[in-house]
């Protein structure tokens, strides 16, 4: 179970969060809108980890590639194309 408190809260009594947030995620509200999470270090570090898993399209087999040159995407997701195309993440 999430445990959801103000940033109020959180800046009264931050260690007992910080225990907390050892066993399990706690989502810090600003405004009454969820703003950010503290999460213990382990789980910061399985995420980063995840995050970098990368594999070489070198590795991919023929029925790999053929499968990712006939995928399309679902419509409700053209704004991420849109992410693409922006100063921040285009390519050099």
């Amino acid at each position: 179970m999430t445990v959801t408190v103000t940033a109020a809260a959180v800046s009264k009594n931050f260690g007992a969060f910080q225990d907390a947030a050892v066993r399990e995620p706690v989502i810090i509200t600003k405004n009454g809108r969820p703003r950010t999470v503290l999460i213990a270090y382990e789980d910061y570090l399985r995420l980063m980890r995840r995050e970098r898993r990368v594999e070489l399209t070198t590795q991919l087999g023929d029925e790999d590639i053929a499968a990712v040159e006939k995928s399309e995407m679902d419509p409700g997701l053209d704004h991420l194309n849109a992410e693409l195309l922006t100063d921040k993440n285009a390519a050099d």
